[in-house]
């Protein structure tokens, strides 16, 4: 039975560098992906969705839904140990209620949580533009701008509150604060991940 860990969160919450930080410590029982690295492992193994895969990025459109969905259950049934931390899925109540429903066909995978990294978003501003004055002069990343990180607050927030009260409904939701450094919130995350496995 394979154990998974949803890990949602603000654009600089910190949520990939917190659950690849755990499964590097835990790497015998845990393993982490993001759904970007899971659609390209996918693309890379050449199998027939990887292709179908590599369809659509090739044109530069979004990747449906139910490839998405495949994806990501795919490499959880394939991923090397039985506790599997995802981050930054579910980004939207189509992508939850789908991924819920394949989930509980599954008699192999369970969710065990879903956990959510919170910061305001007067932090996450902070840290992502704050990413782009660190950033010597050619090294800044593309999304670091002002205007995209406004997109991207409003792309997580707008679904924030479904995704939330489903979770919550089930007794899935763990709120943790991603205000603090990032040993504590490594420290609260892991110790709550191995809890539950």
């Amino acid at each position: 039975m394979k154990k998974l860990f949803l890990i949602i969160g603000a654009p600089g919450s910190g949520k990939t560098t917190d659950a690849s930080i755990i499964a590097e410590k835990n790497s015998d029982t845990i393993v982490h992906y993001s759904t970007g690295d899971m659609l390209r492992e996918e693309v890379a193994s050449g199998s027939e969705l990887g292709q179908t895969i590599e369809s659509y990025i090739s044109k530069g459109a979004l990747v449906p839904l139910k490839i998405i969905v495949d994806t990501i259950v795919s490499a959880i049934k394939n991923a090397p140990v039985d506790n599997v931390l995802i981050d930054g899925y579910p980004r939207s109540t189509e992508q939850m209620t789908a991924f819920d429903e394949l989930v509980s066909k599954e008699d192999d995978i369970e969710l065990a949580s879903v956990i959510e990294v919170r910061v305001s978003e007067q932090v996450a501003r902070e840290r992502i533009l704050g990413r782009r004055a660190e950033a010597a002069p050619g090294e800044e990343r593309s999304d670091d701008s002002e205007e995209v990180f406004n997109d991207r607050m409003k792309i997580y927030t707008d679904p924030l509150a479904e995704i939330q009260a489903f979770y919550t409904e089930k007794n899935l939701l763990e709120v943790i604060s991603g205000e603090r450094t990032l040993e504590e919130v490594v420290a609260d995350m892991e110790a709550f991940v191995k809890s539950k496995i």
